[in-house]
C-alpha cells in the first residue's frame, strides 16, 4: 500500500508492462523514451499507469559534443575498470556500496538500454555488488550511512528499469531482487533516523549525532526510493526537512553537523540543503529560496572550490538545475570547461576519494545535460 507517499514528477507505470516492452524489444533508452511519449500522445499507454517526465522535456535539445566526449570516455574508463564481481577495487580511495550505486548512475544516465545496451553487463554487476552487500537482518549496506545513502540511490534509480528477470544466474538462489533490496536500504534508514534525537543521519546507523553531509545522501536516497513507488513515511521526510532547516541561516549558509549553527562558506552543503528542499516539494520554504540565491550569485566561486571539488560540484548541478535553470545553464559552460581541463587519457577525473569515484561524480555532474535518471527531473 502507498497510502501516505505522493506520487511526484514521475507518472509510474505498471513495472511488468515496462519491462516487458524492453525485453521484447531492444532498444536504446532513447528510442524506449521516445516511444512512451507516442504511446501518451495517441492512447496505447493508459492515462492511468506512470511514466517518466514528457520525453519533451528530456529529449530533443542539443547536447554540447564536450559533454558527450567527456561522458563516453568516462563511460569507457568506468567499464574497463570494473571487477566481475561488479565493484571498483582497484581505483584507489573509497570503494563499496556507495561508490557502486554512483558508478552504476552514471551507467543508467547515459542514455544507453540497461538491460540490452552496450553496458548492461556493467549495470547488471553493479546491481549485483549493491544488492550482495545488503544485510537482510537489518537492510544496512557498507561501513557508513554516505555508503547506505548512495547504494539505496543506485538501487531507487535502477528500480523499474533494470529487469530482475536477468539480473541472476538461473541456478542462483536467495538472491535479493532489485526492489526487495530497496525496500529494506528504506527500512534501515529510517530505522536510524528513528533512533537519532535529531531527527537525521551521521557515518553510524546508531549515531546519535547529525551532519548535513551525510543527511543529505541517505534523504535523497529515500527521496529517490519514494519517487519510485517504495513507501516512505512523510513523517520521515519531513523530520529530516526540518532538521536541514535548522541548520541553514537566513543568508544561505549551512551549517556541517550538531543540531544548529556554524555556518560558513561550504558550497557543497548549501548545495545538498537546496536539493533536498527542491526533490521534497519545499521550494516555498525561505531557506531553499536562500541557497538558490547564495550558489547564484557566486558561480566563478564555486567552480573549483578546494574543498572537496567533485563532490561540491555533482551536488551543486542538481541544485542549480533544480532552483534555477537559467542559472545552471551558465554555471554548465564553467563546469564543462573544467572538467575538459581536468579529464585524464584513459576518462578517468582525479579525486581526493579515488578514480573511480571521481569519474563517477564529475560524469554525473555533466549528466544533467542529458536527463536521463528520474532523480534528474525537475
Amino acid at each position: 500500500m502507498r497510502q501516505s507517499i505522493e506520487i511526484p514528477r514521475r507518472m509510474v507505470v505498471d513495472r511488468s508492462d515496462r519491462l516487458g516492452a524492453m525485453q521484447a524489444t531492444p532498444l536504446s533508452r532513447g528510442a524506449f523514451l521516445r516511444l512512451l511519449g507516442l504511446g501518451w500522445l495517441t492512447g496505447w499507454i493508459k492515462p492511468n499507469t506512470v511514466v517518466g517526465q514528457p520525453p519533451n522535456a528530456r529529449i530533443g535539445e542539443q547536447v554540447p559534443r564536450d559533454v558527450r566526449e567527456m561522458y563516453e570516455r568516462g563511460l569507457q574508463y568506468l567499464a574497463k575498470s570494473q571487477s566481475e564481481k561488479g565493484d571498483w577495487p582497484n581505483g584507489g580511495g573509497e570503494t563499496g556500496p556507495g561508490v557502486v550505486g554512483m558508478a552504476l548512475m552514471v551507467f543508467l544516465a547515459s542514455g544507453e538500454d540497461p538491460n540490452f545496451g552496450l553496458y548492461s553487463n556493467n549495470v547488471r554487476r553493479a546491481v549485483r555488488s549493491i544488492l550482495g552487500g545488503i544485510d537482510k537482518r537489518t537492510g544496512f549496506m557498507g561501513h557508513s550511512m554516505y555508503h547506505h545513502g548512495f547504494g539505496m540511490l543506485g538501487l531507487a534509480e535502477a528500480y523499474g528499469t533494470v529487469d530482475d528477470r536477468n539480473l541472476w544466474p538461473a541456478n542462483a538462489k536467495d538472491n535479493l531482487s532489485i526492489g526487495a533490496g530497496l525496500e529494506l536500504a528504506v527500512r534501515a534508514a529510517i530505522t536510524s533516523q528513528k533512533k537519532n534525537p535529531l531527527g537525521a543521519w551521521r557515518y553510524s546507523p546508531d549515531s546519535n549525532d547529525a551532519d548535513t553531509s551525510v543527511s543529505g545522501a541517505v534523504l535523497v536516497g529515500l527521496l529517490a526510493a519514494r519517487n519510485a513507488g517504495i513507501e516512505v513515511p512523510d513523517a520521515a521526510i519531513d523530520k529530516a526537512i526540518s532538521y536541514y532547516q535548522k541548520m541553514t541561516s537566513p543568508s544561505g549558509q549551512v551549517g556541517y553537523s550538531g543540531g544548529f549553527g556554524g555556518f560558513d562558506e561550504s558550497f557543497a552543503r548549501i548545495s545538498i540543503a537546496s536539493l533536498v528542499y527542491a526533490i521534497a516539494r519545499r521550494r516555498d520554504l525561505n531557506e531553499f529560496k536562500a541557497t538558490v540565491g547564495y550558489l547564484s550569485q557566486r558561480l566563478e566561486n564555486s567552480i573549483a572550490t578546494p574543498n572537496y571539488p567533485d563532490y561540491t560540484r555533482y551536488y551543486q548541478a542538481q541544485a542549480l538545475f533544480q532552483g534555477d535553470v537559467d542559472v545552471w545553464e551558465k554555471w554548465n559552460k564553467l563546469l564543462i570547461r573544467h572538467l575538459k581541463q581536468s579529464q585524464n587519457a584513459d576518462g578517468s577525473f582525479p579525486s581526493q576519494f579515488g578514480l573511480t569515484a571521481g569519474t563517477a561524480l564529475s560524469c554525473l555532474a555533466l549528466a544533467l545535460n542529458f536527463r536521463f535518471l528520474p532523480i534528474y527531473e525537475r
